[in-house]
């Protein structure tokens, strides 16, 4: 018996299909119907001429996936996307395949969901936020979009490498409704209420002590142990939340750093995502900083996957 040819979406239907707010409720819903991120496959990594290419599996309620990612860093003087790769859906109960999904987009729109529903629980959500985002590429424009889907921001200033692009990245921030946006420097981070870090960095991109006490940080560049977007002085002043303990103490470098420097011990992380999710709602902000350290895990890819299939597909499970 020959299968249904497996429908493709490209880019393009990716992003028309969720918007950044339903792939936030995705995640949300996945963590409050049981999902534990600690039980997650980990990440398998394999060097290859052009880069590595990144294999994560996982299954949950039902579904099965995969993705395939390559990271080229050449790409980039090519003018073609760093990220690049593919999503494989399947049917949990069978395997059988049930949609193949740009892998690109898919990362562009789960990266800065998960970021955005850790900033949900970790600011309060009676005053704009002033927020300061270190990056111009993919991420840097969706975790804008995401992060207007769960808060309202009073202004954006971006700090990048290439002038021009860090000002397109402005203007993409006026046109989404929020007048104040212009580039700056990394000095400027004691202004900010929210801090986003979606770099190729692998080293500090500001000095931690200059951070305001209650600012939350995001840092989602990196998810190898030897790079890092944050310093240790800032990880050692703030409460730090992670994806999952597992995934954190084994590939985020913001924080395996400080704690071979003996600055930090493994009893430093204040809690996951799934216990931001699934409550009691942590306090008030205090005198110490906020830091999430995401590094992206394969179930924040099935969740979204799911949901962008459904999506498109008019509810069909």
């Amino acid at each position: 018996m020959s299968s249904p040819p497996v429908p493709y979406l490209d880019g393009g239907a990716v992003t028309r299909a969720l918007a950044p707010a339903a792939a936030v409720e995705a995640l949300a819903r996945a963590l409050r119907d049981g999902l534990d991120p600690e039980t997650c496959p980990p990440r398998s990594a394999v060097p290859v001429p052009a880069g590595e290419l990144l294999l994560m599996p996982a299954a949950a309620g039902g579904w099965a996936g995969v993705k395939i990612a390559g990271v080229a860093p050449g790409n980039t003087a090519l003018g073609l996307p760093r990220i690049t790769g593919g999503y494989l859906l399947l049917d949990g109960a069978t395997l059988r395949p049930r949609a193949l999904l740009d892998g690109a987009a898919l990362t562009a729109l789960r990266t800065p969901a998960v970021s955005a529903l850790a900033v949900r629980h970790l600011t309060p959500p009676d005053r704009p936020l002033r927020m300061m985002v270190f990056g111009s590429g993919p991420q840097a424009y969706g975790h804008v979009e995401a992060l207007l889907a769960v808060r309202r921001l009073a202004s954006v200033t971006v700090v990048a490498r290439d002038p021009r692009r860090a000002e397109a990245l402005a203007a993409h921030a006026r046109g989404t409704g929020v007048p104040e946006s212009r580039t700056g420097t990394a000095d400027e981070v004691a202004g900010a209420d929210l801090v986003v870090c979606c770099t190729t960095a692998r080293a500090p991109l500001f000095d931690g002590r200059r951070v305001a006490p209650g600012t939350v940080v995001v840092a989602v560049g990196s998810h190898e142990p030897d790079a890092r977007e944050t310093d240790t002085a800032l990880v050692r002043r703030s409460e730090v939340w992670v994806e999952a303990r597992s995934a954190a103490l084994r590939e985020a470098g913001d924080l395996l750093i400080p704690e071979t420097e003996g600055a930090i011990g493994p009893g430093h992380l204040t809690g996951t995502l799934a216990d931001l999710v699934r409550g009691p709602a942590p306090p008030p902000p205090g005198p110490a900083p906020r830091l999430f350290k995401s590094v992206g895990m394969a179930w924040q890819d099935l969740a979204v996957a799911v949901a962008v299939h459904r999506a498109a597909t008019g509810g069909e499970t």
